[in-house]
């Protein structure tokens, strides 16, 4: 991007030379398990509904290939800082094939010491024995579907579980030695008061999990509520009313916001997560999963497994990818660092993108005086302003 001929003096922003290529971009690792026992309306996600029994063994060995595939490719890999295993439902699966899928991880690639392993898991599916196992299996951290605690709203959702089950499943979790446990939770749902909004968030903060994820209901392309929207959805004005009381009751609950909806008792961000908001690097294994490797000297590469889960079993290496253009960098970076409350370094624009910091000169000016993000000499970091109109303060790096 052209910096519109802008000089230091007018941005407040150093336009000093940035390094070439991509430096000490940590690693993540992403695991894909896209079986469902029912797939909900709002879910855009990469899941297809199970149907006759599910190939456990042949799945893990599909992965363990994969990431083989992924180990071979390029340089030396660092070491993998998180694992996050996501679906679909990957609660599904037995205990001894995340255990069988962590032990080949371990061999296959380098892991950090105090690595975080998260596992998705559906309510409607908890067991205490598989909760214990995937805990003996070296899982650290449980994340839970719950997304209400209101029956009528979870008919309305399409989940499979109700909330004694969501209820009960926290306590199986507890019991078979969870120690950091996320909640999911929607807000904005169909004829959902803002006093019934707060009464879900309040019976999740009672239960006390390390970390809660609330975030609004939304209708994205390619599913059932886009194409049959639910009736009575919340208008925007009691969106931003449940969205401001709610993030007042955590705050006062000991929940720091650190991103637009995630929301953690000290101590407990999810890792994986905050990499990918600070644009770092992850693999991608399982069908239809993303991946993101910063490669020095050569650029940022991304790639997509197959999507259909019969297509990755019958060749999971199969991929497409491709290189994102220096163009394209900026935006991208944004795309994940601006959601994060306290933002990003200012230098680690160039770090991240090999991107020089001359480049989006123009674009930081006019977001600065437009009051969508502070003006701080060494952050990149949203206002309330910018967080509320996130569209629009990303158009502004938009090269296109």
């Amino acid at each position: 991007m052209a910096s519109g001929g802008l000089r230091q003096a007018d941005t407040g922003v150093s336009l000093g030379a940035a390094p070439a290529g991509m430096h000490d971009v940590p690693l993540a690792l992403y695991v894909h398990i896209p079986w469902c026992v029912r797939k909900c309306p709002y879910c855009d996600f990469n899941s297809h509904t199970q149907r006759g029994p599910l190939q456990q063994d042949r799945y893990v060995d599909a992965l363990l290939a994969d990431l083989a595939s992924e180990v071979d490719y390029g340089p030396p890999l660092p070491e993998i800082q998180s694992i996050f295993i996501g679906g679909g439902t990957p609660s599904l699966f037995e205990g001894v094939a995340i255990e069988r899928l962590l032990g080949g991880i371990a061999v296959l690639a380098p892991l950090a010491e105090g690595v975080e392993i998260t596992l998705e898991a559906n309510p409607g599916t908890a067991e205490a024995a598989r909760f214990a196992a995937y805990r003996a299996a070296g899982v650290t951290r449980l994340s839970l579907g719950v997304q209400s605690l209101d029956d009528a709203k979870l008919a309305a959702l399409g989940r499979i579980h109700t909330a004694d089950q969501a209820l009960a499943a926290y306590e199986l979790a507890r019991a078979a030695g969870f120690h950091d446990i996320n909640l999911d939770l929607m807000f904005g749902l169909p004829q959902q008061p803002l006093s019934a909004a707060l009464d879900d968030l309040d019976r999740a903060i009672e239960l006390d999990p390390e970390h809660i994820s609330w975030y609004q209901l939304t209708l994205e392309p390619n599913t059932l509520f886009y194409r049959r929207p639910p009736p009575a959805l919340p208008d925007h004005d009691r969106l931003a009313d449940m969205m401001q009381a709610g993030q007042a009751r955590l705050a006062a609950a000991g929940y720091r916001r650190y991103e637009i909806s995630a929301y953690a008792r000290p101590g407990h961000r999810a890792r994986h997560n905050y990499n990918y908001w600070t644009f770092g690097d992850y693999l991608g294994i399982g069908a239809g999963a993303h991946g993101k490797r910063s490669l020095p000297r050569a650029g940022i590469r991304r790639t997509v497994k197959q999507r259909h889960p019969a297509a990755y079993l019958t060749d999971p290496m199969l991929h497409t990818e491709r290189w994102v253009a220096a163009g394209e960098l900026p935006l991208e970076f944004f795309l994940n660092t601006l959601r994060l409350i306290e933002g990003v370094p200012l230098e680690s624009f160039a770090r991240r993108t090999g991107v020089p910091l001359v480049e989006i000169a123009g674009p930081l000016y006019r977001a600065r005086r437009r009051g969508l993000l502070h003006d701080d000499p060494t952050r990149l970091r949203a206002t309330e302003l910018g967080l509320r109109f996130l569209d629009d303060l990303l158009a502004l790096f938009d090269g296109d």
